[in-house]
């Protein structure tokens, strides 16, 4: 099922964010429809830098390339702002879509951008951004590649601007409507009172972000098509990275950390290199 359909049921998507092919493949393994490609996870692995705008689009394409390599299961990726102009989104959908995107999420925010949940943001006018959707709907090479338009007005512009904003660019071609960091759960179902009943809904869930955290199952009671985790596994796997160097440093060896991680064999069972190993066997011999 791809997601535009997925997106016709009733019950939420769950989407944790994923920057690489080990972590997707983990993601699916543990049962999950969909994942989302997070722009932020990427520049926190890869650049080892936070969210401000550094990560490229050829870069973003590059890791959705692998992605799609390793996992059957419908991305999510985040295309920033479209990286300039209407005709950069344009050539980031056609970019994205080849490396094997089902959705790209587009936002509001002047180029470079910075994570929707620091502050100091700046927006470009609410018309220059419907230009970008309709360029975007335009440019895609199939229509069940969907268009999630992010605007991260409630900060800069205050709620009000924000859904004003989401109604005009609803109105462009969006298929999925962002309204990214909602102070309160009374905002959080303001957006679904205006919204629920029209268009798929994206929740942003941010540990420690301006959004109170809440569950797949309340977020579906207030009419959420879409709930993202993007930058858990990151914040994760660093407090646990940490940890490990700290520990071989003090120790000199890993077995302190033994039990906190996987051993060769451990991982290779989780990535399939036997399976792979067997399937490539399969080739040696066309013959046999």
């Amino acid at each position: 099922m791809n997601l535009k359909s997925r997106l016709q049921q009733q019950k939420i998507l769950v989407a944790p964010g994923v920057y690489d092919g080990l972590t997707a493949s983990l993601a699916e393994k543990a049962g999950f429809e969909a994942l989302y490609l997070s722009g932020a996870a990427v520049a926190y692995t890869r650049l080892g830098r936070p969210d401000i705008g550094l990560s490229t689009a050829s870069e973003m394409a590059d890791t959705m390339t692998l992605i799609a390599d390793r996992v059957g299961l419908p991305v999510i990726i985040d295309a920033d702002t479209g990286f300039g102009n209407a005709l950069n989104a344009q050539r980031t959908m056609r970019l994205y879509e080849r490396a094997g995107a089902s959705a790209l999420q587009v936002e509001d925010q002047t180029y470079p951008k910075r994570c929707g949940h620091l502050s100091d943001k700046s927006l470009i006018p609410e018309q220059e951004m419907a230009g970008k959707i309709a360029a975007m709907a335009d440019a895609r090479a199939s229509a069940d590649t969907l268009i999630i338009a992010r605007t991260d007005a409630i900060a800069v512009e205050g709620f009000s601007a924000a859904t004003d904003r989401a109604e005009t660019y609803l109105e462009a071609g969006a298929d999925v409507l962002f309204i990214e960091a909602p102070q309160s759960r009374e905002q959080l179902t303001a957006i679904a009172d205006q919204f629920g009943y029209r268009v798929p809904l994206l929740a942003n869930m941010v540990e420690g972000g301006a959004t109170p955290i809440l569950g797949a199952s309340d977020l579906e009671e207030q009419s959420y098509s879409i709930v993202i985790f993007p930058g858990g596994i990151v914040r994760a796997l660093a407090k646990t990275a940490q940890a490990y160097y700290q520990s071989l440093a003090a120790n000199g060896s890993n077995k302190p950390f033994a039990d906190r991680m996987f051993d060769f064999g451990g991982l290779n069972e989780v990535i399939g290199t036997s399976d792979m190993l067997e399937a490539g066997a399969r080739y040696d011999d066309p013959q046999s």
